[in-house]
């Protein structure tokens, strides 16, 4: 349910609206908008009468949400959700590049990175202190050690950190180092992690599940905003199909659809999509030709000793010459690099 305030709606109308709906033991999420305010609901709806709300003062009408992931919807929010950082701003009219490595080894690579990154306008960085890997023998990454090293690297240069937060324990931890909490395609579904963060003050990057619908994703957005944070970042990183040329699937076509059903912005990873570096390139020009709002690549100074993900990470050079292309691409299109 939607309570659509008028446009000459007092802060003290909006208020009883919202203690209104509490008293009913239901959600109130109040989304200020450009001309007046807008109140969704959340909860139980079937034991209440809603021309109780209609006749409040300052109310102009109730509209009913029809689809399940109400707050990530447009039929409750329509206009554009812009995800800021002290960093920057994610969403429409920017194209927003977070790169880094899969992984952080040590502090003298992620700090060569962090510094080469900012040299070249990037203004958030990627890497993985805790990584879910597919083999229990596989770099499974340094963990609290590798949140120091993000710190510093953040202190030092004033990158802005994306990081993995993979379970519930690590959470406090997580939050005070990244800029941006990244939930990963494995833990779409992990309803218990989805809780937590959206408890936290940290805007949430999600990635698409191996295998999720559309729908499913939008409903593990849904989760997080639900939980009081509304400050969500979706991210198509490839689907699990029967195509063996490359790592995943990346689909791409899943872009127009999520501007349509949803106000949330919509970042692109090639890197996991193709899994080979040389594809890299023609996915992300081709991410920001299809709408998306920014790029999640890997990025690594040596990445053929990378310890984790090397074959699908652009070196200092490779990268540099993307950028360019991108910022070419970006101009015609209308939008700005950051």
């Amino acid at each position: 349910m939607l309570v659509v305030m008028n446009r000459q709606a007092t802060a003290e109308q909006i208020d009883a609206v919202v203690a209104a709906i509490r008293r009913m033991n239901l959600t109130a999420h109040p989304m200020p908008g450009s001309t007046r305010t807008a109140i969704g609901i959340t909860g139980n709806l079937s034991a209440v009468d809603p021309r109780s709300l209609e006749v409040l003062p300052g109310v102009e009408e109730l509209l009913r949400v029809t689809k399940p992931y109400k707050l990530a919807s447009r039929e409750m929010h329509a206009a554009d959700t812009y995800v800021r950082t002290t960093q920057t701003t994610v969403g429409p009219g920017t194209f927003t590049l977070i790169a880094g490595p899969c992984s952080v080894e040590n502090e003298e690579m992620i700090l060569r990175t962090a510094d080469f990154l900012v040299s070249k306008g990037v203004r958030l960085m990627r890497a993985g202190a805790f990584k879910p890997r597919s083999s229990p023998y596989s770099f499974q990454g340094m963990g609290l050690e590798g949140l120091e090293i993000l710190a510093r690297a953040r202190q030092r240069t004033g990158i802005g950190v994306v990081t993995e937060l993979m379970d519930t324990d690590n959470a406090d931890a997580v939050e005070q180092a990244a800029d941006i909490i990244q939930i990963g395609t494995r833990n779409m579904q992990n309803f218990s992690l989805l809780k937590r963060v959206a408890l936290t003050s940290k805007p949430v990057l999600l990635k698409r599940g191996l295998s999720a619908t559309l729908e499913e994703w939008l409903m593990a957005a849904e989760y997080v905003m639900a939980g009081g944070n509304y400050n969500v970042v979706l991210c198509e990183r490839g689907v699990r199909t029967f195509s063996d040329h490359s790592r995943n699937t990346l689909d791409l076509s899943v872009i127009p659809p999520v501007k349509h059903l949803s106000h949330l912005p919509i970042l692109v990873d090639p890197s996991h999509g193709t899994g080979k570096r040389d594809y890299v390139p023609a996915m992300a020009l081709a991410a920001l030709a299809a709408g998306a709002d920014g790029l999640l690549i890997e990025v690594h100074p040596d990445p053929d000793r990378a310890l984790s993900d090397g074959a699908q990470s652009l070196n200092f050079a490779g990268f540099g010459r993307l950028l360019d292309w991108l910022r070419r691409l970006a101009e015609p299109l209308g939008r700005t690099i950051n």
